[in-house]
């Protein structure tokens, strides 16, 4: 009997394959090269609350190398199962980005797996500068975009069946991610694009919730309710003013943000627009938007996630709109679910 995990997946892929779109060596599994187990890195404890481990995982079906870092709490207590964040980076990152948001998760007791996409990682930056807009605009095609998100549904399948299960609450998983990452958590959260007449359904229904921050549109497409309106978890949206992608080809200003979030079919929909900022504000690079503002924006987006998740998993809605006050001073829009 096949493992039920994989049969999930080739299903996945067996959809993806008939709509017609092209997806790299699906065709052709690949044997994993040595055991994953073998390959944990050492644990890198950056605080006392929390602790992180890496994994050089591959997907054997699409021969497929899915690089993971894994941030965990501490400590915990005996028999106890925590919520799980799947993160998404943006064009040209890696699995060690956005530790800004992994650690503080893992610090309150929230486990966040960050996911590198191998097509769109940040080895688009190596190699001759000449061609790097044929890089970036490489590892924006729609293969790409299919097979990062089937990275994280393989990554969440393989943490599932790992020693780390028993700790993990399968039924407290939010996807998440920022600029291409959000696409990604938006199509594993449901959002659905047409091609030739049939639907691309990728929507994984592990996620309870969605984080999108800085969310482009899905280029291209010129209505985005109808990809949007299948989402219909809870989702937190978050941008700043000058948050602007500057990608030749794929241009796109926060107004595109916002009307990501005006698209979403979720009821439960909170938006925060930061003012002033940069598209890159949100990553781990300091000083990108106004050294001080870049500091602010960053413990802003800690609190506002962390009382999110909080939230969707039966938290008050307290921590959220009490946000919105403390941080007042440098948010030129704010939106609750509750407000709505």
């Amino acid at each position: 009997m096949l493992d039920p995990l994989l049969t999930r997946r080739t299903r996945l892929v067996a959809v993806c394959a008939s709509i017609g779109l092209a997806l790299g060596q699906f065709a052709t599994p690949v044997a994993a090269q040595g055991s994953d187990e073998a390959v944990a890195t050492a644990t890198v404890t950056a605080a006392p609350a929390y602790g992180a481990v890496e994994y050089e995982w591959n997907d054997p079906l699409r021969g497929r190398a899915v690089p993971v870092r894994l941030y965990l709490p501490a400590t915990s207590e005996p028999g106890a199962r925590i919520p799980l964040v799947v993160f998404s980076h943006g064009i040209g990152g890696s699995r060690r980005g956005y530790s800004y948001l992994g650690s503080h998760f893992a610090a309150n007791g929230i486990a966040s797996l960050h996911v590198q996409h191998v097509g769109s990682d940040r080895a688009i930056w190596i190699g001759n500068p000449f061609s790097l807009v044929g890089r970036l605009h490489d590892a924006a095609q729609e293969r790409e975009a299919i097979n990062r998100v089937l990275d994280l549904h393989f990554a969440l399948d393989r943490l599932l069946a790992s020693e780390y299960a028993r700790s993990i609450d399968a039924a407290h998983i939010v996807v998440a991610g920022h600029s291409y990452g959000a696409n990604t958590a938006l199509l594993a959260a449901g959002a659905r694009v047409e091609r030739d007449g049939r639907v691309l359904e990728l929507r994984d229904p592990r996620y309870s919730a969605a984080i999108l921050i800085s969310a482009p549109p899905f280029y291209g497409e010129s209505d985005p309710a109808k990809i949007l309106k299948h989402v219909t978890v809870p989702t937190l949206h978050i941008t700043a003013t000058e948050d602007v992608i500057q990608i030749p080809g794929y241009y796109s200003g926060a107004d595109d943000r916002v009307a990501v979030f005006e698209a979403i079919g979720s009821s439960r929909k909170t938006l925060a627009v930061f003012t002033g900022g940069s598209h890159s504000i949100f990553t781990d690079r300091a000083g990108t938007g106004g050294v001080q503002l870049n500091a602010q924006v960053k413990a802003a987006t800690r609190d506002l996630t962390l009382a999110f998740v909080t939230q969707v998993f039966g938290g008050a809605a307290g921590p959220i709109d009490r946000w919105s006050e403390r941080y007042r001073p440098i948010v030129a829009r704010f939106v609750s679910a509750g407000a709505r």
